[in-house]
């Protein structure tokens, strides 16, 4: 006799298959923990986008403001998480603060497109249930990733593109700012730099102009791990050109089953490798640890498809991997132990 497929117990299975990490630090921004996890375990860690400015011209003020944003975004975050909230709300917190600084290319600080405008991507996901959410090619919303959350929870769908998402962001109610909010005099000379020709304009791949796509990924006390990415895109884009950031396994993943990831970097590389869902599947079938499974991902797969950039990742027990294949990239972290880092270079 047949039995009837469930979704949850196939979830659960995979959950408890997914034990035995090999535990091998490699790089900054790996904290291993030894034991196996505990209800009590939270753990946070955000980025600001792979690839920097050079570090002869990184001023110490430069570096104060994007430590001192990064900073900000982790005590966001880990405050939902120290008071016992939900790693979906934690992420969310994060990339928020993230989205309303204008040093990283979201939210307020998104790169402008062919059409001297600004077109925003966002994705978030919960890895207990693999509920995600995301919004694509979105104009004029403050915070693309809370209409991303909205997307997630109030309707049936994970992905609204352009003036569909659009008009969802109005019946939700979100808030929406005017096209002053998001302007920027050093972006715009970005872009008066390229436009009217075939020249897009990657962030991270500028040495001297470095404003990236943002991301954080958490462990709640739940054992409930979340991922969210919010981005401007690439500086004049066309064709509402959509990069990996909202797309679900490829800037965007969470399962309980092993880990939360959020990517940066060449959109198309790394929609072309999955890399999100990639780090997960290493993991979970592979058996390797996250430290080996970023590794392979960031530094093997992605480079053949000319992958620049990184991505930071966090398992079910609380080890966290910030790790990338470029100069640099701007991030933060917090663990168990409720102790702040942030760090821009190797």
């Amino acid at each position: 006799m047949l039995r009837a497929f469930s979704f949850r117990s196939f979830h659960r299975a995979l959950v408890d298959r997914s034990d035995g990490y090999r535990r091998k630090p490699f790089a900054w921004g790996v904290v291993s923990r030894q034991n196996a996890p505990s209800m009590s375990t939270i753990a946070l860690a955000v980025h600001g986008g792979a690839g920097t400015i050079a570090p002869e011209l990184m001023t110490p003020a430069r570096e104060k403001a994007y430590r001192a944003a990064l900073d900000q975004a982790l005590r966001q975050g880990h405050a939902v998480l120290k008071d016992g909230g939900a790693a979906l709300d934690a992420v969310e917190a994060a990339v928020r603060v993230l989205e309303d600084s204008p040093l990283f290319n979201a939210g307020r600080g998104a790169v402008f497109n062919a059409d001297g405008q600004h077109e925003m991507d966002a994705s978030l996901m919960s890895g207990d249930d693999l509920r995600a959410g995301a919004v694509a090619s979105v104009q004029n919303v403050k915070n693309p990733i809370s209409l991303a959350r909205r997307v997630m929870d109030h309707s049936s769908h994970v992905l609204l593109s352009g003036n569909g998402a659009f008009e969802f962001a109005h019946e939700q109610k979100v808030e929406l700012e005017d096209d002053q909010y998001f302007f920027d005099e050093f972006r715009y000379q970005q872009w008066k730099e390229t436009v009217g020709t075939d020249t897009y304009q990657l962030d991270h791949s500028d040495k001297e102009r470095k404003f990236g796509t943002v991301g954080a990924v958490a462990l709640d006390v739940h054992g409930t791990l979340a991922a969210a990415t919010s981005t401007g895109g690439m500086t004049n884009k066309k064709w509402q050109r959509i990069g990996d950031s909202p797309i679900i396994g490829a800037g965007t993943y969470a399962n309980n089953a092993s880990c939360a990831v959020s990517c940066t970097g060449h959109g198309e590389s790394f929609i072309r490798a999955v890399a999100a869902h990639d780090v997960h599947a290493l993991m979970l079938y592979k058996g390797l640890s996250l430290a080996e499974a970023v590794r392979v991902v960031v530094h093997e797969k992605l480079p053949p498809l000319d992958g620049d950039g990184g991505l930071i990742a966090v398992d079910r027990e609380g080890n966290i991997v910030l790790d990338f294949n470029c100069s640099g990239m701007y991030r933060g972290q917090v663990g168990n132990d409720g102790e702040f880092h942030t760090a821009i270079f190797r």
